[in-house]
């Protein structure tokens, strides 16, 4: 996978993690809630698998700012270009 479908897929985790927790606070049945709770887990477990996969091999240097701006700069140029 490219950077560009690994940083989708952190996205598309981000917000399942996200839609799970708000179905857990709207269900009122036991049996769904802990189904929920069992997927909200795997997700976040998926979401740092993919989050430190991209972290080691320098694809997400979530932690330097001038890199993560340099790379955005090259995204929005390169989607310009398309």
């Amino acid at each position: 996978m490219t950077a560009f479908q690994l940083g989708q897929l952190l996205g598309v985790l981000k917000t399942s993690v996200r839609n799970y927790a708000i179905a857990i606070t709207e269900t009122a049945t036991p049996q769904v809630r802990e189904m929920l709770k069992k997927h909200l887990n795997a997700g976040i477990d998926l979401h740092a698998k993919v989050f430190n996969y991209m972290l080691e091999r320098g694809l997400y240097p979530s932690y330097d700012l001038p890199k993560l701006l340099q790379n955005d700069v090259k995204n929005a140029q390169t989607a310009v270009s398309l």
